[in-house]
């Protein structure tokens, strides 16, 4: 069988129907732009307000800037091929794809885990939390993220270059997507497969367990509260972070369940498409429609945005 160790792929993508191609373009170009807008809304938001200048904003603004880099990832190359009608991506730029997708995933798993840590100090512990939640530390956690993230995604996609590839290089995706590149090698892919459930239980189980553990003790914490104010105070505090969790990892979890239970690359591309697209489009709105601080602090940024002379009275006589 013929070999091919640095050839092109081919993303096969949703349809091959010309019709489709230009609605399919409309769609995940406006998803692209909300997502890039409102993700970079959050970060000037909290950048430019002082009264924002806490831990649980610092790690959002992180957040946010993975969840636009993680998008970014794969939607711009996706909206060139579907433009140019073609299907083609480099050996190195597949690399690429696949590296990238997988610090950014990874970095979105952990910052997740250090906010729900923030979270169970701000309510567990709160006359220490200044002491434990210090500037120091909240540097070093996030900066902790981004380098376990970056190395995880190294170690993944290093074992790639072992690899040598059979003469068939379509991937029935919309991107290069791990499980489906390594089943086009021709070389024994159990090094890579241990590779893959090691980051996966370190950068995946641990973490996902880490916030399950947090928010048991803020539930409890939050029912040992006797006034309903003050329950209503505490949970709303964690409201939108515990959502962002929800949504991130219930269409993590159907993105496996639906590749575990069927074969079909469609059905896979579609809940991928939750998974990449939806999820961090929508965590902007979530973050700002259920936050009170983040409200306030984006009318005054659009307040200062606005002309001084536009908010002056005009002479009549002009």
């Amino acid at each position: 069988m013929e070999r091919n160790q640095t050839g092109n792929f081919l993303l096969l993508g949703f349809t091959k129907e010309p019709d489709l191609q230009p609605l399919l373009f409309g769609l995940f170009l406006s998803m692209y732009l909300v997502t890039f807008t409102g993700n970079l809304l959050i970060i000037l938001v909290i950048f430019s307000d002082t009264q924002l200048h806490t831990p649980m904003y610092f790690f959002l603004s992180n957040l946010s800037f993975a969840d636009f880099c993680f998008t970014s990832t794969t939607i711009p190359k996706m909206l060139m091929n579907l433009q140019t009608r073609s299907r083609v991506i480099t050996y190195a730029g597949c690399l690429s794809q696949i590296f990238f997708f997988i610090m950014f995933g990874c970095l979105d798993n952990l910052l997740l885990t250090v906010m729900a840590y923030d979270r169970f100090v701000a309510i567990c512990q709160p006359l220490h939390y200044t002491v434990i939640m210090n500037p120091r530390i909240c540097g070093l956690l996030a900066l902790g993220s981004w380098g376990i993230s970056i190395m995880g995604s190294l170690l993944e996609t290093l074992t790639l270059l072992r690899l040598s590839f059979c003469k068939n290089m379509e991937i029935p995706h919309f991107f290069c997507d791990l499980p489906e590149v390594l089943k086009l090698t021709c070389s024994d892919t159990l090094l890579n497969n241990i590779v893959v459930y090691f980051v996966t239980i370190i950068l995946g189980v641990f973490p996902l367990s880490g916030i399950l553990f947090s928010y048991s003790q803020i539930f409890s914490s939050i029912l040992r509260i006797s006034s309903a104010t003050g329950k209503y105070k505490a949970f709303s505090t964690c409201g939108s972070h515990l959502c962002v969790v929800s949504l991130f990892y219930g269409t993590g979890l159907g993105v496996y369940l639906s590749s575990a239970a069927t074969s079909s690359s469609r059905t896979g591309m579609v809940a991928s498409v939750m998974y990449t697209m939806v999820t961090p489009m929508l965590n902007p709105f979530i973050y700002s429609l259920r936050n009170r601080d983040m409200k306030g602090a984006l009318g005054r940024l659009l307040s200062r945005a606005i002309p001084l002379r536009d908010r002056l009275p005009q002479d009549p006589h002009n």
